[in-house]
């Protein structure tokens, strides 16, 4: 059973897992370097939990702590109960959930390890919003792909806002990074996916007519946000799709794209 620790000084160092989450850059370098990611909320701190990562603590307002009873009672984790007020002080912004828990991360597997088993993957370069990662990766777990390769600048998943977006999708799909970038594209098309690269350009083919369901292995190119893929990545691409556009609108944000070219490679024609 988790030890309940009211907490009322904002600096006791016991809080330090919580501290800044507003300070972006410091939460890019910190967490993956202490080993730790943040789960806000009670659903994500939920399925982060039956996703197997170890709770080191949990941050929660008064109100919360009978609604995750069960879960305080399951692990051996410290609680710390706090006011709005402090939970404020100390992170830097207002907790609208209520509940915090900072969690252990696990290793990341290899690429190599997931494309043994994956049909249907997605590789994303330079996407570096961590809300379109959040909005990718909820996409990616509902419609049915297998994998997520990261180039090696991507944003981080399991940064606070990544893993709320997601709503603990990034937990669901296992992803890795890619090493090298373009040429750990070589190593995904020797394990025989098809590179299909997400462009607006005239010159790519409609995913109607790629028909990418159709294919054995696919993995599907995306790009960031404005820039796209860049042109080495289109170069090192098997072939170019893109999703047909109405009324003079050139393309989708990211996170629509994915959405709807991985419902294109995983289960169907798009919706025209």
């Amino acid at each position: 059973m988790a030890d309940l620790i009211t907490v009322e000084d904002p600096d006791d160092p016991r809080l330090h897992d919580y501290t800044g989450l507003t300070d972006v850059d410091l939460r890019r370098k910190r967490e993956p370097a202490e080993g730790l990611f943040i789960a806000e909320g009670e659903k994500v701190i939920r399925r982060a939990k039956e996703a197997g990562y170890e709770m080191r603590s949990m941050l929660l307002s008064a109100k919360w702590v009978d609604v995750m009873r069960d879960v305080i009672d399951e692990l051996p984790a410290p609680v710390y109960a706090v006011s709005p007020e402090l939970a404020e002080q100390v992170t830097g912004y207002h907790v609208h959930r209520g509940a915090l828990a900072s969690m252990q991360r696990k290793p990341l597997p290899a690429a190599a390890e997931l494309l043994q088993t994956a049909r249907r993957v997605v590789i994303m370069e330079s996407v570096n919003d961590h809300t379109n990662i959040g909005a990718i990766f909820r996409s990616a777990a509902a419609l049915g792909m297998d994998a997520v390769l990261l180039s090696p600048d991507c944003a981080d998943p399991l940064y606070r806002r990544s893993v709320k977006v997601s709503m603990g999708a990034v937990f669901s799909v296992p992803y890795a990074r890619l090493d090298t970038w373009p040429k750990g594209l070589e190593s995904v098309r020797e394990a025989g996916f098809t590179l299909l690269a997400l462009t607006p350009d005239e010159k790519a083919r409609s995913l109607d007519e790629a028909a990418p369901h159709t294919m054995d292995r696919v993995a599907l190119m995306l790009g960031a946000e404005g820039d796209g893929l860049s042109t080495q990545a289109l170069v090192a691409a098997d072939e170019w799709v893109r999703i047909p556009m109405s009324h003079g609108v050139d393309s989708l944000n990211v996170g629509a794209a994915a959405a709807v070219a991985f419902y294109a490679v995983a289960t169907g024609r798009p919706q025209s």
